[in-house]
């Protein structure tokens, strides 16, 4: 049977192609996510990051490298493009949630002192309930997890791992 957690949304943040091979685990850890989410009924939303900024090698527009890896699932035709850290930028993004009345999300993704940092900073500013996936988020310096998951809860965030969300 599944439960009604409309106000519920997954969001997968920037699991994209250029940036993505060396966080298999992580992308397998987001996938289980992903089918928790479908289980549950949950929104399961998805963004990519686009790099405008002169000189950038990576996620720029229009590049395999910046679409969604393929090893990561896609379960839903939620994808929304940013160009900032912060899934709040993105008005798309923003107008999603507002149509659906989401008010709680779960965070999953890259990068986790960037990206998510940003997204979970901005989302508690907002009042949003925030629970961040521990072993479905991944940095370019893997050490600073430890310290990026005590920032979350800093910030109100819960933190729990992905076979705790049967939990929630």
């Amino acid at each position: 049977m599944e439960k009604n957690n409309k106000k519920k949304a997954l969001i997968v943040i920037d699991i994209q192609t250029d940036i993505a091979k060396k966080w298999q685990e992580t992308i397998q850890n987001i996938n289980k996510a992903i089918d928790w989410a479908v289980s549950n009924g949950v929104y399961i939303v998805y963004t990519k990051h686009e790099n405008l900024s002169p000189g950038s090698r990576l996620l720029l527009p229009g590049t395999t490298g910046a679409e969604l890896s393929l090893d990561l699932k896609i379960a839903s035709e939620n994808i929304f493009t940013k160009n900032k850290m912060n899934c709040l930028t993105c008005d798309d993004f923003v107008d999603f949630v507002m149509k659906n009345e989401i008010t709680e999300f779960i965070l999953t993704g890259a990068d986790a002192s960037i990206c998510v940092k940003s997204t979970c900073f901005n989302l508690r500013k907002e009042g949003y309930s925030v629970t961040v996936v521990s072993d479905c988020i991944a940095s370019w310096k893997m050490a600073l997890i430890p310290e990026m998951l005590e920032y979350y809860e800093k910030q109100g965030a819960k933190v729990i791992s992905v076979n705790d969300l049967k939990n929630i």
